[in-house]
């Protein structure tokens, strides 16, 4: 579980971007709203499209894809 945060203020294209929290280009403590505890980006921008419809998320934190696969031992 990763915690998320949305951006206050928006960028130069006028997105407000969700960021995990380790993500290095978090917006500093008063420029970002706590979104809460979610598996990932996809599941966070939920939440965010009800809070600001120009949400969006960042390509650095949220971008990467990371799919699961088990492996059946013989």
């Amino acid at each position: 579980m990763k915690f998320f945060y949305l951006a206050s203020n928006p960028n130069n294209q006028g997105e407000f971007k969700i960021h995990e929290r380790e993500c290095e280009h978090i917006p500093d403590l008063h420029d970002r709203e706590y979104l809460g505890p979610f598996n990932n980006g996809s599941e966070a921008m939920r939440k965010a499209k009800n809070l600001n419809p120009k949400a969006s998320t960042c390509e650095i934190c949220c971008g990467q894809t990371v799919q699961t696969v088990f492996v059946r031992k013989k």
